[in-house]
């Protein structure tokens, strides 16, 4: 059973920006075989096939219950509290952010944390520094969202491009209405997603823990009864 699992994620088939690039690759293993030469053909080959796993878009199942899941697959590089972009307007007040690096192995589309309705989305240029480094949040190209939950809470997700990825891409629109786990965007080898939770709501990960976007657990969708933001986070398997 494991073992299908992990075939039917490898094999899944690639999201849409990924196809240029896809079929790019076939058509240089295609003049390479018939032309060029077979070191051409190789290459276009191994291109396509390493393009076909990077783009890969799994179907995910998410959790029928009032949590917030993984914006994006990767290794949680930190959980700390932090304004969220003041481009997004959400206020200099901190809250937890918890940031995913996603490397080249990762799958790279980003999901929806929860339901929400696309209040803003911001553009920022920036540097292409490695995107495992927490002035990765501040200092790298990215892209953020503002999420208005329908309680009226409001969370940020934001995409950050890394040393390699040098493009992001965003599926949506202000106004846009998006489910828990629904695919909002991509980002092209090799990047970092941040997570800026609710004031008060407390996160369910460490650092060095492995997400599986749209399944995995952030946090709950109800902010604890008598806990303050500035409180410690719950370690993943702890009691809450």
């Amino acid at each position: 059973m494991a073992l299908m699992q992990s075939l039917r994620m490898v094999l899944a088939p690639p999201h849409p920006a990924g196809r240029p690039f896809i079929l790019g690759g076939a058509a240089v293993a295609v003049v390479g075989g018939l032309v060029a030469g077979p070191w051409l053909f190789w290459l276009g080959a191994a291109f396509t096939l390493f393009c076909l796993y990077f783009f890969r878009d799994p179907e995910r199942v998410t959790p029928d219950r009032a949590v917030f899941v993984a914006p994006a697959d990767g290794r949680v590089v930190s959980v700390a509290q932090a304004v969220p972009p003041a481009e997004l307007g959400l206020g200099p007040a901190p809250r937890w952010r918890v940031a995913i690096f996603l490397s080249v192995l990762d799958v790279h589309v980003n999901r929806s944390p929860a339901a929400g309705t696309v209040t803003r989305i911001a553009y920022r240029h920036g540097k292409f520094l490695s995107a495992n480094l927490d002035k990765a949040s501040e200092d790298n190209e990215r892209n953020a969202l503002a999420l208005r939950l329908p309680d009226g809470r409001e969370i940020a997700v934001v995409q950050i491009a890394g040393l390699v990825a040098r493009r992001i891409l965003c599926d949506v629109r202000e106004g846009d209405v998006l489910r828990p786990g629904e695919r909002f965007g991509i980002i092209r080898f090799g990047s970092r997603t941040d997570l800026y939770l609710p004031e008060g709501v407390l996160p369910l990960v460490q650092e060095g823990q492995v997400m599986i976007g749209g399944e995995t657990v952030i946090a709950d969708l109800a902010p604890p009864a008598s806990s303050a933001s500035t409180a410690e986070p719950i370690p993943a398997g702890s009691p809450a």
